[in-house]
């Protein structure tokens, strides 16, 4: 298990889900007077926040197995089905499986016997002139290929669900429910789900403390009375599946009975080399007994005190990977710091109102919004890059991708919510000497940030991720995002050592090719669209702009520290390659065979140049052309999540202001939002968060402004009267710089 946290440290208190950064210095959402100003926001009112987040509330009045509704707080995640807990698992675990995970929660399962897991044997590739060693290759290390990959993996820690009172009763099905009604109350952080069980009326309330890994719920119903219903605890074994359980391996993991006290029951879980705790605490009048193995059940009891035994059942579940000890807060408790959590973290960041618009589009861009900025908040603001998937389930076994970052949490720092991206900034400081050692294997200098990574730092295998090189300029990015924000010497040392480590190793991967002059990128290298083979890529579009913004920013940065510029990182910069330009428009790398006849399908990267990054060296007019190619000819079917609003960023900052729009709600199976705001893309990749968080940034450039942005309001909106876009207290001073 990897700790966050001592489990009853010192509470966040005022600050909730932004928490502290290091030092315990309290860090507040950035406020400035024109971004405060309703005239500024080019509004004459100010928005009723409550009514906007309100009106986008998820409401289920039938079974969707696609859209399980997820209550949690950055670092804790509990997904739960129709009846408000993990009651019908089964029904979901092929669609939206349901689990309850942590950002501490990892499990490793033992190698196979006889496999050394320090033998994997890498590929060597030709880089002008020298061998360097990629683990790209699993031919005849299968086995070990796989399993470096599958572990450490994310864990479901445990199964909440009602059931009967006794094992010989009939189990829940889907089939006994009847007038469903399912809100979950975004200003407040409550999911209430209604329905009917047998023809008996139950209410479930629902809420994660913003502080603890705690689940709290609150269960009315006669059946409580009449000794049918309770409350199930079910425990797995790990599993890299999207599922993240495994419920066969019985004997492979270890639940114990801990001393517990009156109404409580604690729980020390063992998992191969890995272990957590659960504590159960629960009103007076119930009580949670063992069942089956790793099956605890709780229910009422036949007391005439308590609240159990007047038709409701009060209990919360705390999960932390260190001993429980001391009090713990009660539902009520957990229910008012939800609703404070909630309210602050509406009220006191971004917003952005454009329902009043003609375009009939309009609803549902601000839906996707809302429920974007909570689904975000929930699952991509802890102390670790978020996977994919954020803590819902698992893709790629549970791990996150550092090229995925960016797209998962940028949007943060202009929604005004900066801490909640700062709190995965620590972790590249933390793996920093495995980073270096990963340079220097390969012969470069600084660091050399890996791809797809557990907590631990290490790079997975894998044909393409090792060959990746667009994550490497990401924490300059990040850095400066702060910076932006809090311009002042302590962000400057804070993020010193992975701004200059990252561009160490930029400017050694850049190769001086002797006969043209000139620094390349690559080979071999995969570019972030990543379809294109190795050993034949050389200096694609995207990072070639990102290499240069990369460079420069790490130079300003020696600047404000009063250091002198590096003379290599100028060097590189001022003969790096440009990017490459055929038939008017731009390649997606040099070496490409056609424009777009081959390959027109992935990550349309090209766009990124100017977009994704300010467009610095980058043409206008070919960048045009290469758009309105971009939007004639890629084959949309076969891209990913945020590729929609990287195309509305690159639409906007070329004043094409109808096609971002279309392209941030362009009809694909991509771009798909379901019904709980997640980002559809294929059956195993159920939700998707970095289009989610894609879409966060590209809406706040075009309610807000970028760069030499034309002064107008709304610039990124067509201004031809159908749009009304409002926005109160986005990081203007920071849209000046992106």
């Amino acid at each position: 298990m990897v700790s966050r946290r001592n489990f009853l440290g010192t509470l966040i208190g005022s600050v909730g889900l932004y928490g502290r950064l290091p030092g315990n210095q309290l860090v507040a959402t950035t406020q400035s007077p024109e971004s405060s100003s309703p005239s500024q926001a080019g509004q004459t009112s100010r928005i009723d926040r409550a009514a906007l987040v309100r009106r986008h509330n998820p409401r289920i009045l039938r079974l969707d197995p696609l859209s399980p509704l997820s209550l949690g707080n950055g670092e804790f995640a509990f997904t739960a089905d129709i009846t408000g807990l993990q009651t019908l698992p089964k029904v979901y675990e092929n669609d939206m499986p349901l689990c309850t995970m942590s950002q501490w929660g990892w499990h490793t399962q033992p190698a196979p016997l006889g496999l050394d897991t320090q033998t994997f044997r890498l590929t060597q590739y030709d880089t002008h002139g020298r061998q360097v060693a990629y683990h790209t290759d699993s031919e005849g290390q299968t086995e070990l290929f796989n399993w470096l990959r599958e572990n450490p993996h994310r864990l479901h820690l445990g199964e909440i669900g009602l059931c009967p009172t006794k094992d010989d009763q009939k189990e829940i099905e889907v089939a006994d429910l009847s007038d469903v009604n399912q809100e979950l109350d975004l200003w407040r952080g409550l999911l209430t789900s209604r329905f009917k069980l047998r023809g008996e009326s139950v209410t479930v309330r629902t809420a994660v403390h913003p502080q603890f890994d705690l689940l709290a719920v609150s269960i009315e119903s006669r059946l409580l009375d009449k000794g049918w219903l309770a409350v199930r605890f079910a425990f797995p074994y790990g599993s890299s599946s999207m599922q993240a359980a495994d419920w066969k391996q019985s004997s492979r993991h270890h639940t114990k009975e801990l001393n517990s006290a009156p109404n409580t029951i604690g729980l020390r879980r063992t998992l191969d080399g890995d272990e957590y705790f659960v504590s159960i605490i629960f009103a007076p009048g119930a009580e949670c007994v063992a069942t089956v193995e790793h099956s605890f059940v709780l229910r009422a009891t036949k007391q005439t005190t308590g609240a159990a035994s007047a038709g409701r059942l009060d209990f919360v579940a705390a999960f932390s990977p260190h001993s429980i000890k001391g009090r713990l807060p009660n539902v009520k408790e957990t229910f008012a710091a939800s609703a404070d959590h909630w309210h602050r973290f509406w009220t006191e960041g971004g917003a952005v109102e454009i329902a009043d618009s003609k375009d009939l589009r309009a609803n549902e861009l601000e839906r996707r919004v809302v429920l974007s900025q909570y689904l975000t908040a929930i699952q991509c603001a802890g102390s670790i890059p978020p996977q994919e998937t954020g803590l819902t389930v698992n893709s790629w076994y549970g791990k996150f991708h550092l090229e995925m970052h960016w797209w998962h949490g940028a949007h943060f720092a202009l929604w005004n919510r900066l801490p909640l991206f700062e709190k995965s900034l620590g972790w590249y400081e933390s793996i920093l000497p495995v980073a270096r050692q990963l340079a220097q294997s390969q012969g470069y200098a600084g660091a050399r940030w890996p791809k797809m990574v557990g907590p631990e730092g290490r790079d997975s295998p894998s044909p393409i991720g090792p060959l990746l090189i667009w994550q490497q300029p990401h924490p300059i990015f990040y850095a400066e995002l702060c910076y932006q924000t809090h311009p002042n010497r302590r962000t400057l040392e804070r993020y010193r050592s992975i701004v200059f480590e990252s561009a160490a190793f930029m400017a050694s991967y850049a190769f001086f090719d002797q006969k043209t002059g000139r620094y390349v990128l690559g080979p071999p290298l995969i570019p972030a669209q990543e379809n294109h083979p190795p050993r034949e890529t050389w200096n694609p579009s995207f990072e070639l702009a990102y290499w240069s913004y990369g460079l420069e920013t790490a130079q300003q940065w020696r600047v404000r520290l009063g250091m002198k510029r590096d003379l290599e990182w100028d060097r590189v910069m001022r003969k790096l390659s440009l990017l490459p330009v055929r038939d008017g428009v731009y390649l997606a790398h040099e070496n490409c065979p056609q424009t777009y006849t081959e390959r027109n399908y992935d990550h349309p990267s090209i766009l990124g140049a100017l977009g994704f990054l300010t467009g610095d060296g980058v043409d206008r007019d070919t960048m045009r052309r290469t758009l309105h190619k971009t939007m004639k000819e890629w084959q949309w079917d076969q891209t990913w999540g945020w590729d929609y609003p990287l195309t509305a960023m690159t639409a906007a900052r070329l004043n094409e202001t109808q096609l971002a729009v279309d392209a941030l709600l362009m009809t694909t199976e991509k771009n798909r939002y379901l019904a709980n705001g997640h980002n559809y893309q294929r059956a195993n990749l159920p939700c998707y968060l970095p289009g989610n968080g894609g879409l966060l940034y590209a809406v706040a450039m075009m309610a807000v402004g970028w760069r030499d942005a034309p002064g107008k309001h709304a610039p990124g909106f067509p201004q031809d009267g159908k749009w009304t876009v409002r926005w109160e207290n986005l990081n203007t001073s920071l849209m000046r710089t992106i």
